[in-house]
């Protein structure tokens, strides 16, 4: 499968140029869309009792995130109008504009929790890392298609992305922030893999990477107690392990059906950030375990909706469309997974949000600007329609 995505330059097109095709994608629309719903909903459940106590203003955080949603749909609403071919063109600028706000968040961040991570503009905090993982992506998917013969056939081509990237990652970790450039540098992996590198080049990377980010982890005391306290979060419930305690305690009281929406008393303040990394955990206490399937069924769909669109565009040798959209589709899939994985505790503690779903607007910008791109895609490059195939075909028949 690899090597055929990789290779694959001269397929058959469609017979029929009359068949009927789909304007875009709309499983992805309707499953990003339900997301961006039930997350409003449920991060407004979770962070008013944090907003009543810290602000004196309940709807606080729900009215930022309307406000963030809004701008997300109306520059995702622009976005998709813009042709495929143009942000090929773009992506080595936007990873500069990247790298740029990743310095800049260094000399004028803002401090949160120990972290320099945000941007603060006024009204509103930028988030540049969130930003970057978009970029890489699009760069990346680029350069695949601009030097992709040189990268599966020579080590030299293979490691410039992966200088580059180490720039990135080297700037997010000075931060600090691990959780973004594990995401980053999985994502980035994956797209490689996918795009024919050779096997023992990819195991190579693989082997050094990991041992790169071990040597990381253990070469700071907070690292170490988040990657030793998630193992047996119970051994100190009241320091090292108490977000994770009180997350598996959220997911207990939930059960089947959960305790109904606003019964949650884990984000009484209990759980710390429940209305954005932790979010998973109200939710699967107040929709219960159906309600925390349905919320990854969700993620399944747009992550292979993705990588059908990418399938799609590189069957009608629309190879950077593809690759691009295989990148989106492994980036929201990869943060979903890390961040309910570390609300169950079977991850590490990562300073991730949940996709479309907790508070954030740079999260919830970039992820729409995401989808935004592979509805683009799925417009460009459309997939037959079966049902209304069917009906043209007997149309004809009855002609």
């Amino acid at each position: 499968m690899r090597a055929y995505l990789a290779i694959k330059h001269n397929t058959a097109q469609l017979s029929d140029s009359d068949e009927p095709k789909l304007a875009f994608d709309t499983w992805l629309l309707g499953s990003a869309v339900t997301l961006l719903c039930i997350g409003l909903v449920m991060m407004g459940s979770a962070s008013i009792s944090v907003a009543e106590r810290e602000l004196q203003a309940p709807f606080y955080y729900i009215w930022r995130q309307s406000a963030f949603i809004v701008f997300a749909l109306l520059l995702s609403w622009g976005v998709f109008y813009v042709p495929v071919k143009i942000w090929s063109k773009a992506g080595p600028y936007l990873l500069m504009f990247g790298i740029a706000l990743l310095v800049l968040v260094l000399i004028f961040g803002k401090e949160v929790n120990g972290s320099m991570r945000w941007i603060d503009v006024g009204a509103f905090n930028i988030q540049p890392s969130e930003l970057v993982k978009l970029f890489v992506v699009i760069f990346l998917a680029g350069y695949m298609i601009r030097r992709g013969e040189e990268m599966r056939t020579t080590v030299k081509g293979f490691l410039k992305p992966m200088i580059i990237l180490s720039v990135v990652g080297i700037f997010l970790l000075l931060e600090p922030d691990f959780g973004s450039g594990v995401v980053i540098a999985l994502t980035a992996l994956s797209m490689m893999f996918l795009g024919g590198v050779r096997l023992w080049q990819f195991g190579v990377l693989l082997l050094v990477m990991t041992m790169a980010l071990g040597l990381l982890a253990y070469s700071s005391p907070y690292r170490v107690e988040r990657l030793t306290s998630f193992l047996n979060p119970w051994a100190d419930p009241f320091n090292s392990g108490f977000q994770l305690t009180q997350a598996l305690i959220a997911f207990g009281r939930g059960e089947w059906f959960g305790v109904g929406i606003g019964g949650s008393v884990q984000k009484l303040f209990y759980l710390p950030e429940a209305h954005t990394d932790f979010l998973f955990a109200v939710i699967s206490e107040e929709l219960g375990l159906i309600g925390g399937l349905v919320i990854i069924v969700l993620y399944v769909i747009v992550v292979y909706r993705a990588l059908r669109i990418g399938y799609t565009a590189l069957s009608q040798n629309g190879h950077f469309a593809g690759y691009m959209a295989f990148g989106l589709g492994l980036l929201i899939g990869i943060q979903a997974f890390i961040n309910i994985g570390v609300n169950m505790g079977i991850l590490p503690t990562k300073g991730l949000t949940l996709p479309l779903m907790s508070y954030g607007g740079s999260s919830i910008v970039t992820t729409c600007w995401a989808c935004a791109l592979l509805l683009r895609i799925s417009r460009e490059y459309p997939q037959v329609d079966i049902r209304l195939r069917n009906q043209h075909n007997t149309t004809h028949k009855g002609k």
